[in-house]
């Protein structure tokens, strides 16, 4: 990618962008392959010739989602360099701004829980990835002493719930765009790591 600060339009193979709308609208378990295929105007049989069950559809929206905001954060960690400051403001605005631009997979999430033991096995490694970054980045603040936090690895869990809120009530076209909004969560979460320059941005 060009610019981890760049979230272009989803792109998703059509069954599973209906897929998506579906669980969206009436979640995991009120949505049915049926539903699915009506609302793409083809047949059962033929949905199944492209994904084997409905759990196979979530599966693989839950793998789209994690590839995107996982690409965004490798991405911006490595444009931060080591710098443990710049290292976790980034992390955080890339969180938020994935949260801001796909809100739809970004809710997938609290269906995690409809997944099958070895596909949430799969998911939460993945999505612990993106928390370990978080966590570690916060640790090296504190060894280096601009974050006071006594706490890293609850900040590290509580900064990723509020980043994921964001996707619950975020409306483009809203008084704040998706970018100050990142950067206005970025201060925030600088400000629960105890951030030593805080005062100073």
């Amino acid at each position: 990618m060009s610019d981890w600060r760049e979230y272009p339009p989803l792109e998703l193979q059509p069954l599973l962008a209906l897929a998506l709308d579906e669980i969206v609208e009436h979640g995991y378990d009120g949505t049915s392959v049926r539903k699915i295929a009506n609302r793409a105007g083809v047949t059962v049989p033929a949905l199944y010739y492209h994904f084997e069950n409905k759990q196979a559809m979530l599966r693989e929206l839950l793998d789209h989602a994690m590839r995107i905001v996982l690409a965004h954060a490798r991405a911006a960690l490595d444009e931060a360099g080591t710098d443990c400051t710049a290292r976790f403001s980034a992390l955080v605005e890339a969180i938020v701004l994935y949260m801001a631009h796909h809100r739809d997979l970004a809710f997938l999430d609290s269906e995690r829980r409809s997944l099958t033991p070895e596909n949430r096995a799969r998911y939460v490694e993945r999505r612990d990835e993106l928390e370990r970054e978080l966590r570690d980045t916060i640790r090296g603040g504190v060894a280096q002493g601009v974050f006071r936090t006594p706490h890293p690895d609850e900040c590290g869990r509580a900064i990723l719930s509020m980043c994921q809120g964001v996707a619950g009530w975020f409306r483009p076209g809203g008084p704040v765009d998706a970018s100050a909004m990142a950067r206005r969560y970025r201060d925030l979460a600088l400000a629960t790591v105890q951030y030593q320059g805080l005062e100073a941005r």
